[in-house]
């Protein structure tokens, strides 16, 4: 009964299927193991900066790139501050405020934003406390520019003058006449009563949307599988079929004719 599988036919549907199956099961396998690396990425980032709040601070120029390997990491800059902003729509412990960003310009002539803290409320309303005069040095956590649209980043427009909503040397340059760091420090003590803002995992390692859709594409991979089997067994039953009724007389091959009572 099962002859018409060595048909050119079935034969073109058994290679399908065999080449199908091992194809979807490498593929979520790959989305799988991408999964779990973004996963370890993540555990290890988080490790990493838990760990160099122990660590004493390197100075800024040491640490620079910003690279998985020195983001979170603790540094040191000296200069005056310049020209002060705020970042609206960031929200900390629950509660929604903005963080308070200071120019730090350095002896090379580029300055390095400083995100001194984050205070509640509304950034337009709210009573800022002017950056320190005179020269300082800071201390606190290297991150890498921000890229609006990702990780709750606002890619939002049109802020009123003195505001930015991304933290970034792209964003920033358009708003000072002088050169920016592509990176940013936030101080591992609020300045002025300010909460300190607590460093962030470095790009591309937490458990973001990204870290998801390999998971998704994972779930979809393997549901191909059973799809192509649970296909390849329903045309396989549904042929046995055809094939036992046609052994048995119960098709004849010719469809019947109608006839229109309304005809006559």
């Amino acid at each position: 009964m099962y002859r018409f599988l060595l048909t050119p036919r079935w034969w073109g549907i058994n290679v399908f299927v065999l080449l199908s199956i091992p194809f979807c099961i490498f593929m979520g396998s790959w989305q799988l193991g991408r999964f779990e690396d973004r996963v370890q990425d993540h555990r290890t980032a988080t490790e990493q900066v838990a760990d160099a709040k122990s660590e004493a601070p390197r100075p800024l120029k040491d640490m620079l790139p910003v690279t998985k390997a020195t983001s979170g990491k603790l540094v040191t800059a000296s200069g005056r501050y310049g020209k002060q902003l705020l970042v609206p729509g960031r929200e900390l412990d629950g509660r929604q405020g903005f963080y308070v960003l200071a120019l730090l310009r350095t002896a090379s002539g580029e300055a390095l934003p400083v995100v001194r803290g984050w205070l509640p409320g509304t950034a337009g309303t709210a009573r800022v406390p002017a950056p320190p005069a005179g020269e300082v040095t800071v201390t606190g956590a290297l991150q890498a520019s921000e890229t609006p649209g990702d990780n709750g980043v606002s890619a939002q427009g049109g802020l009123p003058a003195g505001q930015t909503a991304a933290i970034s040397a792209a964003s920033l340059v358009n708003l000072v006449p002088y050169d920016v760091y592509d990176a940013w420090v936030t101080l591992s003590k609020g300045d002025a009563g300010m909460k300190a803002v607590p460093a962030a995992a470095p790009p591309d390692s937490g458990l973001d949307l990204k870290a998801f859709q390999n998971l998704g594409y994972t779930a979809e991979w393997f549901a191909f599988v059973g799809f192509v089997i649970f296909m390849w067994f329903r045309l396989l039953r549904r042929e046995g079929e055809s094939v036992r009724d046609a052994e048995l007389g119960l098709v004849t091959g010719e469809e019947p004719v109608v006839v229109d009572a309304a005809a006559k």
